[in-house]
């Protein structure tokens, strides 16, 4: 199955869990794949499993709390690859674990810059890009189960995962007439780099029984694996979903149905 043969995409936060594994599934069906992340190691390693299985990937570093890195960003793909048709827009941090009081302020500002301003600037440059070659896209954003839901202590994550689904249906309203597919998706706990420092901030003896804590909170008994989800993001990116717009899509392991 080659069903992206032609296509171009750009992953954010693809130097590993779900932007790696979403990057990988595209360029084994064919896309050519621009993965960006602030990780210069990881995203290089991102790129090597890729080619070493014959796709062909490209890194870019970029923060995308900043305009400017994501305006070059896209400048950089279609400089490279001649287009854009699938964006994933997926950079995420965790931050602090504070009730809102006591949140830093720092890291309230950083939150909001990666993962809300982070997916506006992805958009704001993506969608012109797509536009461009006439024949329209597909755009992923990557929102949580905690956009659906609140989650004591994690204010700035919680906020702008809540703020991707606006963003998200917003732009399918204004450019779905013009080809352009735009939809996120909301995981549940998915075994990632970022998840595992977050149960193990509190030292190793905790992992574990953090682990059994956060697996409680959904039903299926378990968290994910990152393919789990990137297989729902290839599947909205692909002619599959052809009638999918603006949709937030739970992949949680039933985690926001109790």
């Amino acid at each position: 199955m080659a069903q992206f043969d032609g296509r171009v995409a750009m992953v954010t936060g693809a130097a590993n869990g779900i932007g790696r594994a979403s990057a990988a599934m595209l360029a084994r069906l064919g896309a050519r794949v621009v993965c960006a992340d602030v990780d210069d190691a990881g995203g290089a390693a991102t790129v090597d499993a890729i080619t070493a299985e014959g796709g062909t990937a490209l890194f870019v570093h970029t923060d995308v709390s900043r305009p400017e890195a994501v305006e070059q960003l896209v400048q950089t793909t279609v400089g490279e690859f001649g287009r854009l048709d699938i964006a994933h827009n997926n950079a995420g941090i965790v931050g602090a674990g504070q009730p809102i009081p006591d949140y830093p302020i720092d890291d309230w500002e950083r939150g909001i810059g990666v993962m809300l301003s982070g997916v506006f600037y992805g958009m704001k440059y993506q969608i012109p890009a797509i536009l461009a070659h006439g024949d329209g896209g597909a755009i992923v954003n990557t929102s949580s189960g905690a956009g659906l839901i609140g989650f004591p202590g994690m204010c700035a994550y919680v906020a702008a995962k809540h703020g991707v689904i606006g963003l998200t249906r917003t732009a399918a309203l204004e450019y779905g007439a013009q080809g352009i597919r735009i939809n996120a998706i909301c995981p549940g706990t998915a075994r990632t780099k970022m998840v595992n420092d977050w149960l193990g901030s509190a030292g190793p003896d905790h992992l574990a029984e953090n682990e059994a804590q956060v697996v409680a909170l959904h039903p299926i008994g378990r968290i994910a694996e990152p393919e789990e989800i990137a297989a729902l993001v290839i599947w909205l990116a692909s002619p599959a979903a052809s009638f999918m717009s603006g949709a937030a899509v739970a992949i949680d392991g039933g985690y926001t149905i109790q």
